[in-house]
């Protein structure tokens, strides 16, 4: 069984988004906005969770070599940076 990625992080990126528009995000509904959603980008399969570390962990339960994207459900960005003042 192998661990080395299958693609580089622009295919990953290329590939995870395309994933989550056809078929995560006509799936979603209001009480999902701010959720994570780990996606394999390898077997198209998903999981959502308010918790990043819970989804990609379950979904790395079912497919452990999983090539995970990760996407946060109605917001534009997964994470924000902050300034340290």
């Amino acid at each position: 069984m192998s661990t080395t990625p299958q693609r580089n992080s622009d295919d990953t990126a290329r590939v995870g988004t395309e994933m989550f528009d056809r078929r995560v995000r006509p799936s979603l509904g209001p009480a999902d906005d701010c959720k994570f959603v780990a996606i394999d980008v390898l077997s198209g399969d998903f999981e959502l969770d308010d918790d990043d570390y819970a989804a990609v962990t379950r979904l790395r339960t079912r497919h452990p070599t999983a090539e995970v994207w990760l996407e946060r459900a109605g917001c534009p960005a997964a994470y924000q940076l902050r300034s340290g003042r």
